[in-house]
């Protein structure tokens, strides 16, 4: 098993675990509103495991702005390239409130590729037009026709922006459709495949 890590770099506390071999690329891994929990840790391990340099920024706080999570973001991407990590090798993946603050990177930042599991759809739509980064994103849709219409507005707006985009929908499911055996393992292999395809 995969050991993660702290450190503290720029004043933000990280949580990282390196790959026993080569580095394929450096990812940023934005926690959930818990914080950085077991499964977070396990999530950070297992990208390791995949040949990621995975570290997650500590981001607190009840009032979060964008601001914060794109300072939280920069610092540990630089973090990353200071260890070696090329530009275009570096990526971000959130779940849940960490996919919502992935979105919001992807469409600030230019990265090779970003990845949301999860998350509150309201809101979303108007960013995803803006997206800078090759994005997935992958969302339960409640199970109601709204959730469905929700994420087709989701994937249009992504579609319009310049970069490769994918919404995938999981029917019946709530905004953590992961917790699924089988949708979360699906979910995995389609993180993993997206930044193999993006990070090269």
């Amino acid at each position: 098993m995969t050991l993660t890590h702290t450190d503290v770099y720029e004043r933000v506390q990280l949580t990282f675990a390196e790959p026993e071999g080569v580095v394929r690329g450096g990812l940023v891994v934005l926690h959930e509103a818990e914080g950085i929990t077991d499964g977070v840790r396990l999530l950070i391990a297992g990208l390791a495991g995949e040949g990621w340099l995975a570290v997650a920024p500590h981001i607190e706080g009840e009032h979060l702005t964008r601001e914060d999570i794109l300072d939280a973001t920069d610092s540990t991407l630089d973090w990353l390239v200071e260890r070696g990590v090329d530009a275009d090798q570096l990526g971000v993946v959130g779940f849940d409130l960490g996919g919502t603050a992935a979105l919001v990177v992807a469409s600030h930042r230019k990265l090779g590729a970003a990845v949301s599991v999860g998350g509150e759809l309201p809101g979303l739509v108007e960013i995803a037009g803006k997206l800078t980064s090759p994005w997935l994103g992958m969302y339960g849709d409640s199970g109601t026709e709204e959730g469905r219409v929700e994420l087709e507005h989701l994937r249009d707006a992504a579609a319009s922006a310049d970069v490769v985009t994918n919404v995938v929908r999981y029917p019946g499911a709530d905004h953590r459709f992961d917790s699924d055996p089988g949708a979360g393992a699906e979910a995995w292999q389609r993180t993993l495949n997206w930044f193999d395809a993006h990070l090269r």
